[in-house]
């Protein structure tokens, strides 16, 4: 049958992935999907599997450098309206795995909905940060959620409740290929205390991380009890370059892409930052950014 045949309209080959990430680095995709909804989504996860092809999912790319070479298989990016949608009702939020974190966050705020307004600044699709179970200082997303409609690698459809989620430090349980709904247990409190509170999470946040116009990732974990970007400045390696990748001078767990980058640039500078601060203050650092 093939694999596209029958999704001639939301698949394309050759999909440059650069310009789908973060970093705006890397290879194609040797197919590249925009499904339109859940039921296209699951036929053309199904058809990757009979077809033996390999299947990724693309949210907005903060966390993910693509290889030079590309990807091969079939990447899935949850576009469309139908993976964003976001409802409130009580003190539960129910929002789509495509929908943009900061949009579910702003969205509990305004209902006056606590909990999640300190992830404020954290970037990429509910999704992702589902999959990592993204936070902060002030708490993570996973202590929020209460379930989850996920999408295996076979297409099969499944509700995890509470009880059968495990969130740890940038890790979950969910780790189905697909994320595709997830609702929230919130705490009722004064909306405009807690934009003012969300407010200030955003300026400390965007204050401490490279400068918005630029290429960039945040590359390690947290050791337990200390600071990735604090161990990597005490090892002496602000500003320290391979290429076109460059350690930030504002946040050292932070590789920015200059424009002559190139992925095995950043790959090469990973690979030196691990070594150069296991060696100097015996640390092994583990790494939080996916590569492709």
């Amino acid at each position: 049958m093939g694999l596209t045949t029958g999704f001639e309209t939301v698949v394309r080959q050759g999909e440059p992935l650069a310009m789908h990430t973060w970093f705006q680095l890397g290879g194609p995709a040797e197919y590249f999907a925009e499904p339109e909804d859940a039921d296209q989504l699951i036929a053309l996860v199904r058809r990757c599997r009979q077809e033996g092809a390999a299947v990724r999912l693309l949210g907005q790319g903060s966390n993910v450098l693509v290889r030079d070479e590309g990807v091969p298989g079939m990447v899935i990016r949850l576009s469309a309206a139908a993976f964003g949608k976001i409802q409130v009702a009580g003190p539960t939020v129910v929002a789509g795995g495509g929908a943009p974190l900061g949009r579910v966050i702003t969205t509990a705020v305004h209902q006056g909905l606590a909990g999640l307004e300190t992830l404020i600044g954290i970037p990429g699709t509910l999704g992702g940060a589902l999959h990592g179970n993204a936070g902060t200082h002030g708490g993570d997303v996973g202590q929020w959620t209460v379930r989850a409609t996920v999408i295996s690698a076979s297409g099969e459809v499944a509700q995890r409740d509470r009880d059968e989620l495990d969130f740890g430090y940038r890790q979950s349980s969910l780790d189905e290929l697909v994320i595709l709904e997830a609702a929230f247990q919130l705490e009722e409190d004064d909306p405009r205390e807690l934009a003012k509170r969300m407010q200030k999470h955003w300026i400390a946040r965007k204050a401490a991380q490279p400068m918005g116009h630029q290429c960039a990732g945040c590359v390690f974990k947290n050791p337990r009890g200390a600071s990735a970007g604090e161990l990597i400045e005490e090892a002496g390696l602000k500003l320290t370059r391979i290429g076109g990748a460059v350690v930030s001078d504002r946040h050292a767990n932070f590789i920015v892409a200059e424009p002559e980058c190139t992925s095995q640039d950043v790959l090469r500078l990973i690979d030196l930052i691990r070594s150069q601060v296991h060696d100097r203050l015996g640390v092994e650092l583990e790494r939080e950014l996916e590569i492709w």
